[in-house]
């Protein structure tokens, strides 16, 4: 593709979900591991995470929910990617998502999900993977 410069980031807390000390955590490991991160903040819609994407040229998008809603936002945010032809930005999240609910989050196109003990490294090392490749700009 010929994209130049660090991997970038969106780090986004759908919904309603008040809590955001791991999204927080998370943006600064992955700014930490040299990439570029635009955090939201709190309450967005999966139209404005989706909008910050596709604006931002993000190669991936993180979601934090802690709220119990990730089935129908996590859902939402691939659905939208699709309708704007943005399916090669990967989705990944983490928060409260019992194990039951990964497979089908997975089958839906979230790319990755890590649950509460996943380690800041483990999150920075599996986007250096999975993501693009960063190359010098």
């Amino acid at each position: 593709m010929g994209v130049t410069g660090p991997i970038r980031v969106v780090v986004a807390k759908p919904g309603l979900d008040g809590h955001d000390r791991g999204a927080k955590v998370i943006a600064r490991a992955l700014r930490d591991a040299g990439m570029e991160v635009i955090y939201t903040g709190l309450h967005q819609t999966p139209e404005q995470i989706v909008d910050t994407a596709i604006q931002e040229d993000a190669d991936a998008i993180g979601l934090s929910i802690l709220s119990g809603a990730h089935n129908t936002l996590f859902a939402k945010v691939i659905d939208l990617l699709g309708e704007r032809d943005a399916l090669d930005i990967k989705v990944f999240g983490g928060g409260i998502i019992p194990e039951a609910d990964i497979a089908p989050l997975k089958e839906k196109g979230v790319a990755e999900i890590f649950t509460p003990g996943a380690t800041t490294t483990a999150i920075v090392e599996w986007v250096n993977t999975n993501v693009r490749q960063p190359t010098e700009a």
